[in-house]
């Protein structure tokens, strides 16, 4: 996303969360559409990296639950923010896909007994660059999005615009008003937190 566009989609939704406030129902329903493009291309890539989820469910069906959550979150907090608009909407989106991995493969589902996608980690897809790194299995996935939710609370803003909200470095240093230097150092230590946390088993064996 260029730096125009990106300018231009945080001065309209801060339009629309003033709107919001003061009152105008409507308001809601036009965040969501600025919303449903961002959380639409992350719906894709959580189901490109993990292929097995797609037994169970559709890409839009997923992606329409997280829209939903988005809007009852809408409807009962008071958005203070372009900042805290992207934080919520991440959050829906994390909740989403913890809630989707424990139906489908938790000890008794039907999941938990197809656990394997046939797929090396190697040759997955949606290896991201500069990215907290993926977990390899459904189990570790699960995982991974629950620490994230254990996070300070300037770690866990930042894993919401880079890794769920698919923002620039730069960009999120500008919608924070922090130095880029500062993002940098609030990545490595929540890629590092993430690391440890989801591999701590593994490395303790």
């Amino acid at each position: 996303m260029s730096n125009a566009i990106q300018v231009g989609t945080e001065f309209q939704l801060s339009l629309l969360i003033e709107r919001l406030r003061c009152g105008d129902a409507s308001a809601r329903e036009e965040m969501l559409h600025h919303a449903c493009e961002r959380l639409r291309r992350l719906t894709r890539k959580m189901f490109h990296s993990y292929p097995s989820l797609r037994r169970w469910e559709e890409t839009d069906d997923v992606y329409q639950n997280a829209m939903l959550r988005l809007h009852r979150a809408l409807g009962a907090m008071r958005v203070g923010s372009v900042r805290h608009f992207f934080n919520l909407a991440a959050q829906q989106v994390r909740w989403e896909l913890l809630d989707l991995a424990k139906h489908h493969f938790g000890p008794a589902c039907a999941g938990a007994r197809h656990h394997s996608d046939g797929v090396a980690p190697e040759d997955r897809g949606g290896k991201l660059r500069d990215r907290a790194e993926e977990p390899e299995d459904l189990a570790d996935w699960t995982e991974f999005h629950a620490q994230v939710e254990m996070l300070p609370d300037e770690e866990r803003e930042v894993v919401n615009l880079i890794y769920y909200e698919g923002l620039g470095q730069s960009e999120v240093a500008e919608l924070l008003g922090v130095s880029v230097r500062t993002v940098k150092r609030r990545w490595q230590s929540a890629r590092f937190h993430l690391y440890q946390a989801v591999h701590r088993d593994s490395e303790g064996t």
